[in-house]
Order: structure tokens, then C-alpha cells, then sequence
């Protein structure tokens, strides 16, 4: 299986080196088919220049600003079986590639995996409450997928997705710009297969935002857009506040 990696970035100069390297550095001394692709989407800073200077890296150009629009120009640019949607600020663990070769491997039915992020830069406090609200939105996510039978859950910026599965829903959905984006990727594919939300697949992330907007603040936006595209497909939050320059 080849994986190929999209990764979105608008304005991402002081992060996007630090996952390009992550990916590198995981990649080392194996013999994985991969490529990474890297969208500059509607960048004004330094952001296509630093990576550039990361041989074998593609970049794709979308000038138009936004999340769902970026990860279909890059899928539409990638050729992998697996299709690996990570952040610009996101860094990539040891074992997360094997992680998902095993578990696509094991099972033929799974279309989608994804796994929780890790914020490297918050306080302990901060990463308490973290925890805390994806024990309940894991909760929630057993009773909407397994009783409900209406969704399933992907974090946006760790998830995988293959490809045929990808195609088969022509892909993201241009019209979220940013809430909402991975609720409603992970409600339609779970209509092709099997969806698989492990926390043995971690990524590790800028807590920048929760930093900036507060985790209750966050966690409550994060939620009524969850349930707003769920049930009326489309999101509640139109406007978000951008953290990056």
C-alpha cells in the first residue's frame, strides 16, 4: 500500500518544518511507498518557500482559503491507496505509520482511521480538561455509531482514509471552511465501511488555539457544530477565529 500524505497550510512557516521533519524522521531506514504532498493554501507568508526546501516534497497550490477545500486539492493531487490528512502544526509520532499499515492491513472492511491529538505545548491543567471532554465525546461517539447508527467520529488532522472509499463520496466537501469538516467526512464515509476511532493511534499538536479561545469555549463550539452538521449538514459556526497570521 502506498500512503500518501495531505497536509493543508495557510501561513504555517513557523510549523509546517517541524512536520515535515516528523514524517522524515519516521520514515527513516524503512522501505515505505509514500509521498507527501503539501497544500499552499492562499499562503502570505514563508510557507511555500520553507517547504520547497524539503526535497521530494510536492506542493500544490489552492488560493482560495479553506480547510475541506485544501485536503480535496491535495487528495485530488495524490496517488496513495491511503490517504493520511494530518495539520501543519501536527508532528508525527514513532509507530504511527506501522499503526496504520497494521490496522489497514488486518481488516479489508475499514475505510477510515483516526486517532486523538496530544498537545504538546499546553499545562498539565489544560490537558486534564482535554481528556476529560474526549472521554465524553468518545461516549458520545459509541452511542451515536453503534445505537443510533448515524455517524462515527475522525479527528481532523489524524485521520487516514482509503482511497476507493474517498472516491466513492467524491471526496470533502468544499463547503465547510473549517467547523464541522471532519464530522461530515466521517458521516459519509462511514456509509461505505468500517470506521475506526482508536486511541492507540495519537498525534501530537499545537494547542495554539485552545490557547487562544479557551478549552471551554472550544469544546462547546466543537460540539454544537458536531451535532449541527450531523443532523442538518452543514455547520452551526460560519466564522472562526485564525489563530495564524
Amino acid at each position: 500500500m502506498k500512503l500518501s500524505f495531505v497536509i493543508p497550510a495557510h501561513n504555517e512557516e513557523n510549523y509546517i518544518g517541524n512536520c515535515l521533519n516528523s514524517i522524515f524522521a519516521a520514515v527513516k531506514d524503512k522501505s515505505y511507498d509514500y509521498e507527501i504532498i503539501v497544500v499552499n493554501n492562499a499562503s502570505t507568508d514563508r510557507t511555500k518557500q520553507v517547504v520547497s526546501s524539503f526535497p521530494g516534497v510536492k506542493v500544490v497550490d489552492e488560493p482560495k482559503k479553506g480547510l475541506s477545500r485544501a485536503r480535496q486539492a491535495g487528495f485530488l493531487a495524490s496517488i496513495g491507496d491511503l490517504v493520511a490528512n494530518v495539520d501543519a502544526d501536527t508532528i508525527l509520532p514513532q509507530g504511527w505509520i506501522e499503526k496504520v499499515f497494521y490496522e489497514f492491513s488486518r481488516d479489508p472492511k475499514l475505510v477510515a482511521l483516526s486517532g486523538p491529538f496530544i498537545y504538546y505545548d499546553l499545562s498539565k491543567g489544560i490537558k486534564f480538561w482535554v481528556r476529560i471532554f474526549y472521554f465524553f465525546g468518545y461516549l458520545g461517539y459509541l452511542f451515536n455509531h453503534y445505537i443510533l447508527r448515524v455517524s462515527a467520529i475522525l479527528q481532523g488532522g489524524n485521520f487516514i482514509i482509503k482511497r476507493t472509499a474517498l472516491e466513492q463520496i467524491n471526496g470533502f466537501n468544499v463547503k465547510f471552511d473549517f467547523y464541522g469538516e471532519d464530522t461530515d467526512i466521517a458521516h459519509r464515509i462511514s456509509k461505505v465501511g468500517k470506521v475506526k476511532f482508536t486511541f492507540k493511534l495519537p498525534m501530537h499538536t499545537s494547542g495554539r488555539r485552545l490557547k487562544n479561545e479557551g478549552v471551554i469555549v472550544m469544546a462547546w463550539r466543537y460540539l454544537m457544530n458536531h451535532l449541527w452538521t450531523l443532523f442538518f449538514k452543514k455547520p452551526m459556526t460560519k466564522t472562526f477565529t485564525d489563530v495564524r497570521k
